[in-house]
Order: structure tokens, then sequence, then C-alpha cells
């Protein structure tokens, strides 16, 4: 069974939405945070890329960071711009974007359904990045992102979802990106005594995006769990705050890959090696090739845009990770001709989510890199399947879109 508790939300004066709600923290590198923040003194960028109040030069890790990300958590809390609910709830956080209308509880999610499995993962964490975060979440005495969780679409979730959003919302807001946001508060016990019966019905949640997030809060929760000698199970720390959309309103795009150079290899000698497992063809339309199905992928190499197909017996079809088109990806053409074996910790291979567009990856060639491949998105129910038989993807193998934005809610641990 899921554990999940309503808490006392902090989130912006309802005058503030627009100006507080931001980009998640891990889509701006500090440059162009800096830029965003600009005019905006109450963007929550301030709490989540605390070094735009800094000096350029500043070490991203230093202390003086994380400290200033707490002075302005609590500096907005102190003038009104965060105000905190004075009862438990439960929220709801819809985001529109285009066709995609997705609906995903607000709760605590428990972190000894992380310790145990009830809340299941598919990616490896990276050292470096979750030590950050939980020096972040430590500091600041907050979870101030979201972890993107989710769970086999259920009719009765449904059913109180739908009366719910009959409400006027909390908020209705529409950023500069297009994407719709809609926030409400479930206050009423009764609501909240339902959504506690059936989340206890649920066998395991799965974390779609925030894998750090959920590590670190667990993390932090552990550490003043073993500090406290009065202990009950209960306390906020026991909890990191998530957003939980059922499987079938998800929206996966492609993740797709660019590589720096071309590890020795002519062009014509790179086709070759790759002709060897796929079949390639050229593929005319200037504007690129996007996969439409499984075990296709785009190439863009040397001015000129391929399809490639996967031959059959270059990947084991049975095995639920082999035969993602990442690890075909990776297995047959990244490694081998490439040269990239950890394409975590190698620096000649670049992530492009696909809500960027293939134009992307092409200018970046074009630019001087070597070559790029477009993807064909992961499924949810592949990773689903995944996680399931307690594997991991490849790094880097999910984009989920449309993002949640930060600042429309924060979980205090205390």
């Amino acid at each position: 069974m899921a554990k999940i508790k309503p808490f006392l939300g902090v989130r912006p004066a309802a005058d503030k939405i627009l100006d507080v709600a931001s980009p998640p923290y891990d889509v701006l590198n500090s440059a162009e945070a800096r830029e965003e923040v600009k005019g905006k003194p109450n963007s929550f960028l301030h709490v989540v890329k605390p070094e735009v109040d800094l000096p350029e030069d500043i070490d991203l890790y230093s202390d003086d960071v994380y400290q200033k990300g707490r002075e302005n958590l609590y500096k907005m809390l102190d003038e009104g711009v965060l105000i905190q609910d004075e009862k438990p709830c439960f929220y709801l956080y819809r985001l529109i974007m285009g066709n995609v209308d997705q609906i995903g509880l607000v709760a605590g999610a428990s972190i000894e359904d992380y310790e145990n499995g009830i809340i299941k993962k598919h990616e490896h964490t990276r050292a470096v990045k979750e030590a950050d975060r939980i020096k972040h979440v430590d500091t600041l005495n907050a979870n101030t992102g979201p972890v993107f969780l989710t769970y086999r679409a259920r009719k009765d979730i449904n059913e109180i979802v739908e009366d719910i959003i009959k409400e006027n919302p909390l908020y209705d807001i529409e950023t500069e990106d297009g994407i719709k946001h809609i926030f409400w508060k479930i206050d009423q016990q009764n609501d909240i005594e339902k959504i506690l019966d059936i989340f206890a019905d649920i066998d395991f949640l799965y974390v779609a995006d925030g894998h750090h997030r959920s590590a670190s809060g667990t993390k932090v929760g552990q550490t003043r769990r073993e500090a406290n000698p009065n202990h009950t199970g209960e306390e906020e720390y026991n909890y990191f705050l998530s957003v939980i959309f059922p499987d079938n309103q998800l929206y996966i795009m492609d993740y797709n890959r660019v590589v720096k150079d071309m590890h020795g290899n002519s062009v014509e000698d790179f086709l070759k090696k790759v002709e060897e497992n796929f079949n390639v063809q050229v593929y005319s339309n200037s504007e690129g090739y996007h996969p439409n199905k499984l075990h296709n992928f785009g190439m863009y190499l040397d001015g000129t845009w391929y399809n490639l197909i996967a031959k059959d017996g270059t990947f084991d079809k049975n095995d639920p990770v082999k035969s993602l088109d990442v690890a075909i990806l990776q297995d047959n053409i990244l490694n081998p001709i490439l040269g990239i074996g950890d394409p975590r910790k190698d620096k000649r291979i670049d992530f492009v989510g696909g809500i960027r567009g293939l134009r992307e990856l092409s200018r970046r060639v074009d630019e001087g890199e070597a070559v790029a491949f477009s993807m064909f998105p992961t499924s949810i129910e592949q990773l689903m399947a995944i996680a399931d038989a307690d594997e991991v993807m490849p790094p880097k193998s999910t984009w989920f879109e449309p993002k949640l934005r930060s600042g429309v809610i924060t979980h205090l641990l205390d």
C-alpha cells in the first residue's frame, strides 16, 4: 500500500503566483537563470538557483549558495509573497499543453515507501547531483521541487478529481511558454479521507521524473530520523513533496543525443560501420527525421538526415532494458563506434530534450559537433515494466512535458 500525507503547503499569495512560479532548477543553467530573474525579485529561481544573487564566479556547491536559498525562501514567507496553509491539505495540479491535459495529486510521499520499494525507481542517481540536492533540502529545511510520480490509473481516483475540479481553483495561469497551470486545494476532511483510503489500496508508485529529488528527500529524512530520539514516523521529514499523476495522462517526449566528435572515424567509415547493424536510408526532408515507431532512429551527419532501422538480432527483444531504443543506440553505435562507454560521465555526448525540436540537433551539428540522433520516445509502459523488473534505464531515457513549475507549492520539513 502507498502511504501519502496531506501537509501545510507553502505557496504564493494569489496575486503573486505569476511572479513566483519559475522553471525547475534543472532546466536552466546559471547564466540562463541570471537572465530569467532580471526584473523578477519574487521569482522562485532565487530559491532554487540562488547563485543568481551571488557573484558569477561563485562555487555552485559552496555553503553560501545554499544559505542564500534559505534566506530567500524565508524572506518571501516573511514578506507575504509566500503563505502557508493553516491545516494539512492535499492539492491538485493541472497542466495543459496543447492536447496534453494531466492532473496530479500533490501530497507528501513516504520515505519508508521509497526505502521498501513501494515507490519504484528506474534510474541511477549521480553522486554529485544527489549531494547537491541533499544539501539544498537540508539547509532550506524544505522540499522546494516536487517529485513527479505516477500510478496505474484508477476510476475511483478520477471520480474524486472530477468533482474537485468543478470548484474554483486557487490559481489559473498561463506561463510565457503557453502552458496552463491550474491549482486547487483539497481541505475537506471527507475528501482527504477518501484519497487516503484509495491510495492505501495502491500497490506501487513509480518515479517518473525526479530521482535525485526523491533520493535526497529520503536521505535527509533518514538523517533526521536517526538524530531524533522521539521519532514517531509522522514528522514532516518522513515525507517528500510529490505530484502523483495517473499513467494514462502522461506525455513522454523523445530525448535526443548529440556527439561532439567522430572518435577518429571518417564519415564514410562511420556509415559503413553503422550499416552493419542498421538499415540506413537517406532522408530527403531538410526539416529532419522524427522516428514514428520503435527501433527507428534519425541521424544527422555531414549536412544530411538519415533514417536508421535496427536489424533483427541486434538487440534482445525479450529484455525490457536492452530492447529500449536508447539502449539499442548505445550498444550498437555510441559505445562500439563512437567510444562512449558511460554516457553518464562522458563529456563527448550531450542530451537534448525533444521540446527543443529537430532543428536544435541540426544546428548543433552544423555549428561544429559531429553527429546527432533523434529518438522515438520511451513509453510509460516501458518505464513501468523496467521498474517492476527492478532494472534501471540507461541515462536520459525519458523527457516529460509539460514541466511542473517551481514555487507553486513547497513542503517544509518541520
